[in-house]
C-alpha cells in the first residue's frame, strides 16, 4: 500500500482541512520566486525606490487594489457555487480540484510563460512535453504524441482537423506525385488507411510535403469529396462547431442512435457504414464517446474498431477518433503500477490489493473492453480539467503516432525556427496560439504526485464511480410523503461511469409533462437559479432527453416510470436531474449517511414548497 496515493491528502478539503498546509507551500513558493527576482543581477538598481513607495499616489494606489481585490473577492464568495462540498453538491463537472495542481499553478503563473515559444517558457514547455509522453502512456499510445489544448472543444475540432487533413492527402498525391498513388481511383484514395498515407509521406522530400500539403484540404479543395463524419447521438456539442470550422460542414455529420444503455448502436453504426459505402460515399471518420456528459456512458470503442478492421479488408477505410474528454483518465484504473494493462479476470484483486472500492462497484466488461481499446484509435481528446482534476481550464489530445502532427504542422518565423531542436515546437503542431505555461505546470505537478495508474488516479477515479454508485443506490430506495402526497425517484439505471440522473414524480402520475414540470422546479429551486446558492443544502443540475435527440433509447426509462408510449410521444422529452459526481470524499459509510440523510431533508422541503403552491401542474 506504499505506493497507493492518499486521497485524503491531496486536496485542500472541503473544510480546508488541509488549508494550513496550502498556505505553507505557497509561502514558500512565493518567496522563491521573488527570491529569483532579487538574485538576478543583484547590482542592477531598483526600478521601484523607496521614496517612490512613500508618495501618495503610490500609497492610493495600493489602497485601490485592496478595494477592488474586495470586490473580486465579494462577487466570487456571492455568486460561486459550494463545488467543494463533500456531498451536497450534485451538479455540473465541477469538484475539488488537486491541491498540488493548484499550487503548481499559481506558482507557474508568476514567471508568466507562453508555451507556444520556447524562448519565453523553457521550463514549462518541457513539461507539457512530459505531460504529453503521460498521456500517451495512459492512452496506449507507444508511438503517440500529445499536448494540452485550450478546452475540450478546441482538442475536437483537432480531431477533425487531423482527420480532414490526412484523409485528403491521397487526392494531393495525385495532383502533385502521381507515381507515389499509381494505380488508385478517387474511390480508393479516398479510402487511404491512415498508415498508408503516412507511410507514402514518409518517404517524400520536405519540398514534396510541403507541395503535398498546399493541394490538401488546407488549400480549400476537396474537402467535401472526404465524405461522412459519423457521431453518436450522445456527441458533445462541439462536434457540431468543429465539423462547421472545419469546412466538413454539418451536412455531412450522421448521427447513430444509442440503446437504451445510452451507448452507440453497433449495429446501427454497421449497417449506416454499408450503406453508404453501397452509395459509393466516403467515411471521412467515426467517433466514439467514452465518458458522455449527460448519461455516463461508455461507447463500445472496441466494436467501432472490430468494424474498421472489417471495412478495411473490403478496402474502406475510415478516421477513427474517441472522445474522451471526460472519462479518459478513466483507464488508469486497468493500468497496474508498471504500466501493463491488468486483464480483466485481475481486476476485482487489484481494485482490493489497491483499495480502489469501499462499496460494491462492477466494471462490466463491455465498459472494459471499450476503455482498453482506446489505444486503437487515431486520435483521443481527454480533458485534465475535468477528471484530471486541475483547475479549468486544460483540455488535451493525443495522437497515435507523432508522424500524424507533420502533416497538419504550420511554421511561424518569428516564433522559432524549423530547425531548433526543442522539446516541441507546439505553436507548428496546434490550432491555438500563445498558451499558459502555467496550465502545464498544474497538470504535471498532478501527474506527479498521483501517477496514472491504479494506485493514483486508478484510486480517485474509483473514489468519484464509488460515490455515485452510493447516490444511485441511495436514490433508488428514495420515497417522500408530501403531506399524504407519495413521491418516488426513478433512477436512470446502470450507467458506466459516475453520472446520476433520476427524476422525482407524484407516484401514480402518468403526466409526463406534469412530471417534467415537478424535475423543473425542483432545479429551479436546486440550483444556480435560485440564487442564494451559498446557503442551500443541496445543489444539482439537469438535462433533457428530447425525442428529437435521442430517438427511441429513452423508452425503457419511460416504461420504468409508469408512462405510455404515447405519453411520451405527446410529451416529446422527458427532465431529469443530472449530477456529475467527482467527489473523492464519500468513501465511508458514515460520512456518506449522514451527507444524504442532510440531502434527503432538504429535498423533502423543496417538494413539499413544489407540491402546495403547484398541486395538479405536477401531478399532485
Amino acid at each position: 500500500m506504499r505506493n497507493d496515493v492518499d486521497l485524503k491528502a491531496i486536496f485542500i478539503g472541503d473544510k480546508a482541512e488541509n488549508g494550513d498546509f496550502y498556505k505553507e507551500q505557497m509561502d514558500r513558493l512565493m518567496e522563491s520566486h521573488f527570491g529569483w527576482r532579487k538574485d538576478y543581477q543583484p547590482g542592477d538598481e531598483p526600478s521601484i525606490t523607496l521614496d517612490d513607495q512613500r508618495t501618495p499616489e503610490f500609497l492610493a494606489t495600493k489602497e485601490h487594489i485592496e478595494d477592488v481585490l474586495d470586490q473580486v473577492d465579494s462577487r466570487l464568495r456571492a455568486g460561486s457555487i459550494p463545488w467543494a462540498s463533500a456531498g451536497r453538491y450534485w451538479g455540473q463537472m465541477n469538484s475539488d480540484t488537486l491541491l498540488p495542481a493548484m499550487l503548481a499553478y499559481s506558482q507557474a503563473m508568476m514567471w508568466n510563460g507562453n508555451n507556444v515559444a520556447l524562448e519565453s517558457s523553457m521550463a514549462t514547455s518541457e513539461m507539457e512535453a512530459e505531460v504529453g509522453e503521460d498521456l500517451c502512456q495512459l492512452l496506449g499510445y507507444p508511438e503517440g504524441w500529445a499536448h494540452l489544448t485550450h478546452d475540450g472543444s478546441m482538442a475536437n475540432l483537432e480531431g477533425i482537423w487531423y482527420a480532414r487533413c490526412i484523409k485528403s492527402i491521397p487526392l494531393a498525391l495525385a495532383e502533385v506525385v502521381p507515381d507515389t498513388v499509381a494505380g488508385k481511383d478517387e474511390w480508393a484514395l479516398l479510402n487511404m488507411s491512415v498508415d498508408e498515407i503516412l507511410d507514402i509521406c514518409s518517404k517524400l522530400t520536405g519540398d514534396q510535403m510541403e507541395a503535398v500539403k498546399a493541394a490538401s484540404s488546407r488549400s480549400g479543395k476537396n474537402i467535401q469529396k472526404l465524405g461522412k463524419w459519423i457521431v453518436p447521438q450522445t456527441k458533445h456539442y462541439s462536434w457540431e462547431k468543429a465539423a462547421d470550422i472545419s469546412g466538413v460542414g454539418l451536412d455531412n455529420v450522421v448521427d447513430i442512435p444509442v440503446m437504451s444503455s445510452y451507448r452507440m448502436d453497433i449495429d446501427a453504426l454497421d449497417k449506416t457504414i454499408a450503406k453508404l459505402v453501397a452509395e459509393k460515399t466516403p467515411i471521412l471518420g467515426v467517433v466514439a464517446v467514452v465518458g458522455t456528459t449527460e448519461e455516463g456512458a461508455v461507447d463500445e470503442c472496441h466494436k467501432v474498431a472490430e468494424l474498421r478492421e472489417k471495412y478495411a479488408k473490403q478496402g474502406v477505410n475510415f478516421y477513427f477518433h474517441v472522445d474522451a474528454a471526460y472519462g479518459g483518465y478513466g483507464r488508469a484504473l486497468f493500468l497496474d503500477t508498471d504500466g501493463s494493462f491488468i486483464p480483466y479476470d485481475q481486476l476485482d484483486a487489484k481494485f482490493k490489493e489497491h483499495d480502489v472500492f469501499h462499496y460494491p462497484v462492477k466494471v462490466s466488461e463491455d465498459v472494459y473492453n471499450g476503455f482498453k481499446a482506446i489505444a486503437t484509435a487515431d486520435s483521443v481528446t481527454i480533458d485534465p480539467h475535468k477528471m484530471g482534476y486541475v483547475p479549468y481550464s486544460v483540455g488535451g489530445i493525443a495522437i497515435r503516432k507523432q508522424a500524424m502532427r507533420n502533416i497538419i504542422s504550420y511554421y511561424a518565423s518569428y516564433v522559432f525556427e524549423k530547425s531548433v531542436k526543442a522539446p516541441d515546437l507546439l505553436g507548428a503542431f496546434i490550432i491555438g496560439g500563445s498558451k499558459a505555461g502555467a496550465n502545464a505546470a498544474a497538470v504535471w505537478a498532478a501527474h506527479r504526485v498521483v501517477p496514472l495508474n491504479i494506485a493514483g488516479y486508478g484510486r480517485l477515479v474509483g473514489a468519484s464511480m464509488e460515490a455515485a454508485n452510493r447516490w444511485r443506490a441511495f436514490l433508488k430506495d428514495l420515497t417522500f410523503d408530501i403531506n399524504g402526497t407519495p413521491v418516488v425517484v426513478n433512477v436512470l439505471d446502470n450507467p458506466d461511469f459516475n453520472m446520476v440522473d433520476w427524476t422525482f414524480q407524484v407516484k401514480g402520475c402518468t403526466d409526463l409533462a406534469a412530471t417534467n414540470r415537478l424535475n423543473e422546479l425542483m432545479f429551479d429551486k436546486d440550483s444556480y437559479e435560485n440564487g442564494e446558492v451559498y446557503s442551500m443544502g443541496f445543489i444539482t443540475s439537469h438535462t433533457t432527453f428530447s425525442k428529437d435527440g435521442y430517438g427511441t433509447s429513452p423508452e425503457p426509462f419511460i416504461k420504468q416510470m409508469g408512462m405510455s408510449l404515447d405519453e411520451w410521444n405527446k410529451a416529446g422529452q422527458v427532465t431529469l436531474l443530472r449530477a456529475a459526481v467527482m467527489t473523492p470524499y464519500l468513501r465511508e459509510d458514515g460520512i456518506f449517511a449522514s451527507y444524504s440523510e442532510a440531502v434527503k431533508a432538504v429535498m423533502q422541503k423543496k417538494l413539499e414548497q413544489i407540491i402546495e403552491h403547484e398541486g395538479s401542474a405536477v401531478g399532485a
